[in-house]
């Protein structure tokens, strides 16, 4: 007996050694099973063109450059588009050539989230290492250039739909300084992207990206013939002072805000760290109310603690940050309505005292355009109750002539000793004098 329970035990024991095991084996860490099938989702994930632009600026004012020009336009018959910077360029290898291998072969292994890791990437943005990769929804090939330590200029060039990429020395008069992007020839849907619109897309999309780093960007169509400057979007309206502060468990959020007259294009964008990901922040969810959509407001929410959604840079990830957020935007949203239903009672009290002032108005100008015979009834009867009062009292005889004569028709050429028409006591300059004074 005691043979066969030993038995069943190790029997037990074995079979719960196997399901460890096979439990065991059942784990693991996800692997990509097709890199390249993985970098084109990556690369064809931008929807939008303006937005690609916009990291290629972002990039620019990462790597501190004081002046960053963006040109349109066509060579050898192919539309072109280049984002030329003053900054630091690519940073160099061990030979002090432009280190292209590393930006072509680490995409999503991004040294600026390693540096803000550190402490030692304040004020960069960029975090993903894939920017690079949306000039596939802008044109077909990209051609990178940025200068060595032997003052020569070298390029990387990379095609839409390729996976391999090419370095070499390019040929030029003198090196400049920083780094160029050269996106040719462009889709056939971006030809038609002009000047004015990337400079009012950037203008609000990193408004204050460029205003902090005080970074002039200037905009080349020469398609066009016209050179625009961005400057950060300025905002209508009245600016409010003293606002609930916004704070989470994460960070606080900065609010500037203004308020205006009601119109469609009153919206309050959602920013993080400078670089607008909503545009208007009553389409996210627990938000699409007053006074988030009221349309008296402009202005923005900058919460530089927010998940972004990689693909797009244009999105939020809603976890427990955004839901610290949302939450902390309470006291704020009911101030605000306070205000805007102030502001409401304002306009209403205004919009009454503007037709008050229209109905006189215009009962003044229709007494002063009617003859006097029409209404001299109205001054013989205001004589009559000031003579009364005096105890002298017009007789009726008295009353009849002069009124006679007031409605005596003009064609009738009557006239006094003197040559000319006679007084009348309804007088259009005593009415108009009575008119003056309702």
């Amino acid at each position: 007996m005691t043979i066969r329970t030993s038995k069943a035990r190790a029997a037990r024991s074995s079979g719960a050694k196997a399901s460890r095991r096979k439990r065991t084996a059942d784990c693991g860490k996800l692997k990509i099973g097709d890199d390249w099938n993985a970098i084109r989702i990556i690369a064809l994930s931008q929807s939008n063109p303006l937005k690609a632009i916009a990291e290629f600026v972002e990039n620019s004012i990462d790597a501190h450059a004081k002046t960053i020009t963006i040109t349109r336009g066509r060579e050898h018959g192919d539309h072109y588009l280049s984002v030329r910077d003053d900054g630091e360029g690519v940073p160099r290898d061990e030979r002090g050539i432009p280190n292209f291998r590393y930006v072509a072969t680490h995409i999503c292994d991004s040294i600026k989230r390693r540096l803000k890791a550190e402490g030692t990437g304040e004020g960069l943005q960029g975090e993903f290492g894939i920017g690079l990769l949306s000039f596939w929804t802008v044109g077909e090939s990209l051609t990178m250039i940025s200068t060595g330590a032997d003052e020569r200029a070298y390029q990387m060039t990379m095609r839409k739909g390729a996976s391999d990429y090419a370095v070499s020395p390019r040929r030029a008069l003198f090196a400049e300084r920083g780094t160029e992007l050269r996106i040719a020839p462009l889709l056939e849907g971006i030809r038609s992207l002009s000047g004015e619109k990337i400079q009012w897309y950037l203008a609000s999309e990193l408004r204050d990206r460029i205003r902090e780093a005080n970074v002039r960007v200037t905009v080349i169509d020469k398609l066009a013939r016209k050179q625009y400057e961005v400057e950060p979007r300025a905002y209508e309206g009245r600016l409010l002072h003293q606002l609930p502060a916004v704070r989470t468990g994460f960070g606080e959020a900065y609010a500037e805000l203004y308020i205006a007259e009601p119109t469609e294009t009153c919206r309050v964008a959602l920013t993080r760290a400078g670089t607008r990901v909503i545009e208007d922040v009553a389409t996210l969810p627990g938000l699409e109310r007053a006074p988030w959509s009221s349309r008296y407001l402009q202005g923005l929410i900058d919460a530089p603690f927010l998940n972004l959604t990689p693909g797009t840079r244009s999105g939020i990830i809603h976890d427990e940050r955004y839901a610290a957020l949302r939450e902390a935007l309470q006291p704020l949203g009911e101030h605000l309505n306070a205000l805007i239903e102030a502001q409401r009672r304002a306009e209403e009290e205004q919009a009454s005292r503007e037709s008050l002032r229209t109905i006189q108005r215009a009962f003044r100008e229709a007494l002063l355009a009617l003859p006097p015979e029409e209404y001299d009834w109205f001054d013989i009867h205001a004589r009559a109750r000031s003579e009364s009062g005096s105890g002298r009292l017009k007789s009726a005889e008295e009353e009849g002539a002069t009124l006679a004569v007031g409605r005596m028709p003009r064609s009738s050429g009557w006239q006094n000793r003197a040559g000319s028409r006679p007084a009348v006591s309804g007088s259009s300059s005593s009415m108009r004098g009575l008119c003056s004074a309702s």
